[in-house]
């Protein structure tokens, strides 16, 4: 593994990942996607090499709220970090090549999707961290990006970078039916395991309940989304849906997901960021506890 000492424009990496071994799977791996329930998805383990993988992990940030952009909401509890030029060197040649022409072209053949392009701000994407009692509901994501009228929206991939997780943690991503009445596939965050998965207006997908984690303890991953340019894509934001069973839980759901809608529309229409967007929360919540009686 050979990687650059900084993070400079220009800067070279050199592959961090065998490639040459995911196209020569192509034929098998594209057909267990579109094989798959209850939407086309793959699961790879030991997707990098054992050393890459350890390494990034390590280098790995710490929650540093200040730094990442905070998602906590009725519907989710999760931060980003979508500025790469602050990530240690292994986990920026990991970017580098989960965004390169040849790995894109690996996607869009495994997927269908002719004219694959990834997204260079990783917006909604970048590093994931999620700590105890964090959840992201069941949803199916936005389908044109905010910012980019004719970017729709084709394929997610998540990385987990979870260097333990125990099963009583919880956190396990589920694939959802279609109609949203079962979950068919629950895939747990094990370190150094690849998740891809085509989305749609119903790939409904999430980890709906609390995790158990001990203090100390994060739900890790590298979230990245591949676009299509298309003339006319239909625009919809990030649709989050209830699970049979979740009651009066239910409104608060759908009641959070319009306000979402606002906020969707602001991206795209006002130029709103979400890094602007989690300042504002971060300041709202530092009032609040200075107001808080001791």
């Amino acid at each position: 593994m050979s990687i650059p000492a900084d993070s400079s424009a220009g800067a070279v990496f050199e592959p961090v990942m065998d490639l040459d071994r995911l196209e020569a799977q192509l034929p098998e791996l594209r057909n267990r996607y579109r094989r798959a329930a209850p939407f086309p998805h793959l699961v790879l383990d030991g997707f990098l090499p054992a050393a890459v993988a350890e390494q990034a992990m390590e280098e790995f940030p710490p929650l540093d709220p200040q730094r990442w952009n905070h998602y906590i909401h009725a519907n989710e509890r999760k931060f980003s970090h979508t500025d790469p030029a602050t990530w240690g060197p292994t986990l920026r040649a990991i970017l580098h090549e989960l965004n390169s022409p040849r790995f894109v072209a690996f996607i869009g053949a495994l997927t269908g999707f002719d004219g694959l392009f990834p997204d260079p701000t990783l917006e909604g994407g970048g590093l994931h961290q999620s700590t105890t009692g964090g959840f992201l509901n069941i949803h199916a994501d936005f389908t044109v990006h905010p910012h980019h009228r004719r970017w729709e929206r084709r394929a997610n991939l998540l990385l987990y970078l979870n260097d333990e997780w125990k099963p009583e943690y919880g956190g396990d991503l589920e694939l959802w039916s279609t109609d949203m009445r079962r979950c068919e596939t629950s895939i747990a965050p094990v370190g150094n395991r690849v998740v891809i998965f085509t989305t749609s207006a119903d790939s409904f997908h999430g980890h709906p309940t609390p995790m158990r984690c001990p203090p100390g303890t994060a739900r890790r991953s590298l979230a990245l989304y591949y676009f299509t340019e298309e003339e006319h894509p239909v625009v919809r934001s990030t649709e989050y849906r209830a699970r049979p069973g979740d009651g009066l839980r239910s409104l608060l759901i759908y009641a959070d997901k319009q306000t979402l809608r606002g906020y969707d529309w602001a991206k795209r229409h006002l130029g709103v960021s979400d890094q602007a967007a989690s300042a504002v929360m971060r300041r709202l919540a530092d009032v609040g506890r200075r107001r808080r009686p001791r």
